[in-house]
């Protein structure tokens, strides 16, 4: 299956998002590389709109990545507050003060 992220482009994720060196597992940056993997995804579904079971992975990943942010934000809101700023996610509108969103897509054009 193509729709696996590559060696080196989750190695970037995991290295961006990790809370401490040798850090691959925490809830962070699961949610980080499932978020890159849904990106991935949903840009797959757009050029191929009848691949169903592709689709039907988009949703598991997506409900994964629910519970996984429900479950951060119940132990580390902070760390939640912070993640969801950095990957964009709609939840990040409510911590997000007027001048904020300009400052971030900046930060992450200047990555690019």
């Amino acid at each position: 299956m193509h729709d696996m992220l590559s060696k080196d482009k989750k190695d970037k994720v995991i290295k961006k998002y990790q809370t401490h060196k040798g850090d691959t597992g925490s809830t962070e940056v699961q949610i980080a590389i499932l978020s890159t993997e849904i990106d991935e995804l949903a840009g797959h579904l757009k050029a191929h709109h009848k691949d169903h079971s592709s689709r039907r992975g988009l949703l598991r990943k997506v409900g994964q990545r629910r519970r996984l942010l429900r479950y951060l934000q119940k132990e580390n809101a902070a760390s939640y507050e912070e993640l969801v700023k950095k990957l964009k996610l709609k939840q990040a509108k409510q911590f997000l003060k007027k001048g904020e969103t300009k400052k971030i897509v900046e930060e992450d054009a200047t990555e690019i």
